[in-house]
């Protein structure tokens, strides 16, 4: 675009918009008659990013057997019975063929419970790779009736990243089959050292939650260390 001005007349006078000093180049070449100002177009560039929806893949686990052998030890306190080791080594065993390795890991801090994990990272390494962080509140929690599955999804969604597609979360019941069951909308039984594993889909796991709401979750399966499954 060419504006053609008189000589006498000077940039400062050429009523221009204050947002164009930014995105204009302007060039003067004067001749006896006449100066002229060129224009160049202005040129705006949009980036956009779009997050696809993807899986969102949810194990609840119950932690593996433990020993009542000890009266004197807090419930807290309890390790794992014998059988209760062999069974998380099982279970371990099976979420990785089915290729269900979470990257992210809550936790109660049982004793129970970290022992579980502890057994199912010896066995299979790619649970090593998983972040773990071990929360009090899980143990309570559990006992409350009808509350874990929100705490459990408030949880996940303060650890979470957009990038984590699968989550796994040990603990006790009732808590766990409750929360199970809220999340499929169906009655799951989680015996020790069951786990539940639950999908939905959304750009991250706060869309998930919300998108599926209770009874959206998809029940693929419940891993059982005397299962084919």
């Amino acid at each position: 675009m060419q504006l053609n001005l008189s000589c006498c007349t000077t940039i400062q006078n050429f009523s221009i918009p204050n947002y164009y000093y930014n995105n204009i180049n302007i060039a003067r070449c004067c001749s006896t008659s006449t100066s002229t100002i060129a224009v160049d177009p202005i040129q705006t560039t949009t980036t956009t990013t779009t997050t696809t929806s993807r899986p969102r893949r949810l194990i609840l686990l119950r932690h593996a057997h433990s020993s009542a052998d000890d009266p004197s030890l807090k419930d807290h306190d309890r390790p794992l019975s014998k059988a209760g080791q062999a069974d998380a080594i099982i279970v371990s065993q099976k979420l990785q063929q089915l290729a269900w390795i979470p990257q992210l890991i809550l936790s109660s801090d049982a004793l129970r419970t970290q022992q579980t994990l502890k057994i199912m990272q010896e066995n299979v390494p790619g649970l090593l790779e998983a972040q773990v962080h071990f929360i009090s509140s899980f143990y309570s929690i559990a006992a409350m009736d009808g509350q874990t599955a929100q705490h459990l999804e408030l949880a996940i969604c303060k650890y979470s990243t957009d990038d984590t597609l699968t989550v796994m979360c040990m603990g006790h019941n009732r808590g766990w089959e409750e929360a199970a069951s809220t999340f499929a909308g169906s009655s799951i039984e989680l015996k020790s050292c069951n786990a539940a594993l639950l999908e939905a889909s959304g750009r991250s796991w706060e869309e998930a939650f919300a998108l599926a709401g209770p009874g959206g979750w998809n029940l693929v399966a419940i891993v059982k260390p005397t299962s084919s499954v």
